[in-house]
């Protein structure tokens, strides 16, 4: 009768003892849960949100910019043209068809009737050749017969040295020129020359040489 009596309480705290063990161990559960991370979940903080990390060891995908060793295609800018033949010189006498077409080298001046108011220039037509070793300029070379031109008085003639004492030109008369070509005939100065509508010349402009 008394063992009776005693077993519903016998029971029932047994049942509090077991429901107070299984809320223990869901407590402790969820705190080992919330202590213990699992692996390969470790979130990264990013600008959009968060990205799980990469596996350690996993080479990088894509093309890394400025690889070394990797040489530039292309020609680079600013690089140099490439330089031009150089201008073709006379190495022997020239044909007409080389000749200056503007260029005559003077030899002498022949004076004519002072009523036609022109003097004849004896003169060579040639081209310039190639400049020798330890030489300052290249030589006009000249071929073929002289020639007689026929130069206005009134023309317009600069010199340079060894006409008139300067590399650069000055304005002389051409008595002045028909004097200095006198006393020193055939030298050979080379001129630029324009000619007129009457067919002479009316500019005549010698060239320096060194």
């Amino acid at each position: 009768m008394h063992a009776d009596r005693f077993r519903p309480a016998v029971i029932a705290l047994a049942a509090v003892a077991l429901a107070a063990v299984l809320t223990g161990c869901q407590e402790d559960g969820s705190a080992a849960g919330a202590e213990t991370p699992s692996v390969g979940t470790t979130a990264v903080a990013t600008p959009g949100g968060s990205t799980p990390a990469g596996k350690p060891g996993t080479k990088p995908t894509g093309t890394p910019a400025g690889k070394p060793g990797t040489k530039p295609t292309g020609t680079p800018a600013g690089s140099a043209a490439p330089s031009e033949p150089a201008t073709k010189c006379a190495s022997e006498p020239p044909a007409p068809d080389d000749y200056d077409p503007d260029e005559i080298a003077l030899y002498r001046i022949e004076e004519l009737d002072g009523s036609t108011g022109k003097v004849n220039l004896v003169l060579q037509h040639g081209a310039w050749g190639c400049p020798e070793k330890d030489t300052d300029g290249a030589p006009f070379v000249v071929s073929g017969e002289e020639s007689r031109w026929a130069l206005d008085q009134a023309a317009y003639v600069t010199a340079t040295t060894p006409i008139v004492h300067s590399t650069e030109n000055q304005r002389i008369g051409v008595q002045e020129l028909i004097d200095w070509i006198d006393a020193h005939p055939d030298s050979g100065l080379v001129f630029k020359y324009e000619t007129g509508d009457d067919g002479a010349i009316h500019r005549l402009e010698q060239v320096f040489t060194p």
